[in-house]
């Protein structure tokens, strides 16, 4: 009996001792954990205005803004490109309107409305966040003159309210040449939405175009940008009222920019509006039925030329960031807020949601073809989102189980920057112009053929087929990229990774222009 109350007695007293241990030890962890996680406890401090600039991305960003003049059509004013001329002069003459101005949409002379909107809303959202941070690295001119060379196009194209020119070129007869544009002769029909064919996706997307970029040019000029806002009044009216998509309406435009639908466009249309008006029916818009349709709340995509929700929900996370209480307290706007931030836990690679859509070394991959538009877009995206946290001094997002700060989407951000600039197995720059290894033979009619060759339109295939690197940088192009095996193939024919095109290179501005260096986000773009 009292053998076994000892034998008792000492296990009670072990067992006492491992609680104590045990309780020791998980304080221990608690306090090193609660160390860990204080910094995502306690918001970091607003920064100032623009700080330091990051020569890399300072230099990159001088490079991409350059391409978006070697893709400009027309006379060109204080042209900086010096192989590139006037060219498409007569655009727009079936319809009796100037249609010279715009740009090019790639390596070929094609103008498609859809993604040359969707490249001015880029641009003009780049500007409205980091215009200050632009121009401590002398590129915001530039950027503003890239982006009114489009909207000009737009305003121009947009013949009445319901009547938007969405094609300039015949792309069959278009690619059958290669030719420098300012040699080319092929004819350049025009394509049009109307009430009988509608276009709600494209004319949306015109609409936020304009919208975006009569607040980028109120400053500067009240008078042009209320006749952008007009115009995108007027689109938008058009987009919603008529309902129905380019694609179906005009099928041989799905062969080349084929919309996968139009409710993305017409909540990203109206919420641009309502940042530029303040009038509420637009908040009501994507807030009300329209929103109930056409979100997709909860459900994570890519930002691209065809989808805008990504988009969508982070600008209008803005407004439940910093707008006045009687919108930012709206509980659908929560809702779109709550999957901006499903987006960003998608992208961060330790978020337990975390996409697996990634090379080995850590680049978004999504498409073979451009498979560089998606990593980019969304790194943008999330600078942006990181700059909204700082700025309204919100600590952390919650990704499941998990804690998310707004320097861990920076970090993000400049992962997939620096993969574009030659942080990857191929020790490539996809940006042409930037560092010292680039693409030389980028898939690009222009830059491969030499200056003052005269060349029809068959016999210039000579220079798509030559061994030889381009005569002209196609400086600031950014490319297709790599396939998934993080390869690349630099070769003039292989269009699926050689070719740039101009809204990759808005996403690119426009991610640069996030992180050359950082500054606090106004809290209203008016």
């Amino acid at each position: 009996m009292g053998e076994k109350s000892r034998s008792k007695g000492g296990w009670c007293g072990w067992l006492l001792v491992l609680i104590v241990a045990a309780a020791i030890a998980f304080g221990i962890f608690v306090t090193i954990k609660k160390k860990h996680h204080a910094s995502k406890g306690e918001a970091a401090p607003v920064p100032g205005p623009p700080g330091a600039v990051t020569k890399k991305y300072a230099d990159a960003l001088h490079a991409a803004m350059q391409f978006l003049d070697v893709q400009k059509s027309g006379k060109l004013v204080h042209n900086k490109i010096p192989w590139r001329g006037d060219s498409a002069l007569d655009d727009g003459s079936p319809a009796k309107v100037d249609l010279s101005k715009g740009m090019y949409d790639a390596g070929d002379h094609m103008k498609f409305g859809f993604p040359m909107a969707y490249t001015a809303t880029v641009l003009s959202w780049s500007i409205l966040e980091y215009g200050d941070q632009m121009k401590v690295v002398n590129q915001l001119e530039p950027a503003q003159d890239s982006l009114r060379w489009i909207t000009d196009y737009l305003v121009n194209a947009h013949l009445s309210d319901n009547v938007l020119i969405i094609q300039v070129g015949d792309p069959d007869a278009d690619h059958k040449c290669w030719d420098r544009p300012e040699d080319m002769t092929e004819k350049r029909p025009l394509i049009q939405v109307n009430t009988s064919f509608p276009g709600s996706d494209v004319a949306a997307e015109t609409a936020a175009a304009m919208a975006s970029a009569s607040l980028v040019f109120k400053p500067i000029d009240s008078t042009y940008s209320d006749l952008l806002l007009k115009h995108a009044k007027q689109l938008f009216t058009f987009a919603d009222k008529y309902r129905g998509s380019y694609s179906m309406s005009i099928p041989e435009v799905q062969t080349y920019y084929n919309s996968t639908g139009y409710g993305d466009e017409l909540l990203w249309a109206a919420s641009w509006l309502y940042h530029a008006t303040k009038d509420k029916s637009y908040f009501d818009y994507v807030t009300g039925k329209n929103g109930e349709e056409y979100a997709n709340w909860g459900s994570p995509t890519w930002f691209s030329w065809d989808n805008k929700l990504a988009g969508t929900q982070v600008l209008l996370s803005r407004i439940s960031f910093f707008g006045s209480k009687d919108t930012s307290n709206s509980a659908t706007l929560q809702k779109y807020r709550d999957s901006a931030e499903a987006v960003m836990c998608g992208l961060l690679p330790k978020s337990p949601t975390a996409t697996s859509s990634r090379t080995d070394s850590g680049l978004i991959w999504i498409s073979e073809w451009n498979a560089l538009q998606h990593p980019v877009a969304s790194a943008f995206l999330a600078v942006v989102y990181s700059d909204y946290m700082l700025s309204s001094r919100t600590a952390e997002i919650s990704c499941d189980s998990d804690s998310f700060t707004p320097a861990d989407l920076r970090k993000f951000a400049t992962s997939q920057a620096d993969y574009v600039l030659g942080n990857n197995p191929a020790k490539l720059s996809y940006l042409v112009g930037y560092g010292d290894n680039y693409p030389k033979f980028v898939h690009h009619r222009g830059a491969s053929i030499p200056m003052g060759a005269k060349t029809g339109c068959k016999d210039g295939f000579q220079w798509l087929d030559s061994d030889k690197p381009n005569p002209n940088v196609a400086a600031g192009a950014l490319v297709g990229g790599p396939f998934l095996n993080e390869t690349y193939i630099d070769s003039r024919n292989n269009s699926m990774q050689a070719e740039p095109s101009t809204y990759n290179s808005a996403v690119i501005v426009a991610l640069l222009s996030g992180l050359v260096t950082t500054s606090s986000v106004v809290q209203s773009f008016t």
